[in-house]
């Protein structure tokens, strides 16, 4: 039986708005076989905040070739992380599924790039 989540302590709307979360589109996605978990490197397009890296452990639902053009959430303003060798500049957000393993955070239908979720 699965037990239920917690949700997480409430926070003002000042907080949330804190969050800078953008839609933009994976343009590329490349192999990531130095990562401890297995991962994938992508470059999104976010428009007019220019293309930015991240890396992903999204590789049990999604091969190299099903990402490109697909439009993601992102999380720009956490500042940069190291991994390896590799600096991710976003957060691209998803959901866990009942394996644990990720599924994307994506818009319902297109929108432009750099679009801030509201």
């Amino acid at each position: 039986m699965h037990t239920p989540a917690q949700a997480m302590p409430t926070i003002s709307w000042q907080h949330f708005e804190q969050t800078d979360i953008r839609v933009g589109t994976i343009i590329e996605a490349t192999e990531f076989p130095e990562a401890r978990k297995p991962a994938y490197k992508l470059l999104i397009d976010l428009g007019p905040l220019g293309i930015k890296r991240s890396s992903a452990q999204i590789t049990k639902h999604y091969t190299l070739d099903d990402l490109p053009g697909k439009q993601v959430l992102c999380v720009v303003n956490l500042g940069n992380k190291q991994i390896g060798k590799y600096m991710s500049e976003v957060l691209v957000t998803g959901f866990a599924d009942e394996h644990g393993d990720i599924v994307l955070a994506q818009p319902a239908g297109p929108v432009p790039n750099g679009s801030k979720l509201m």
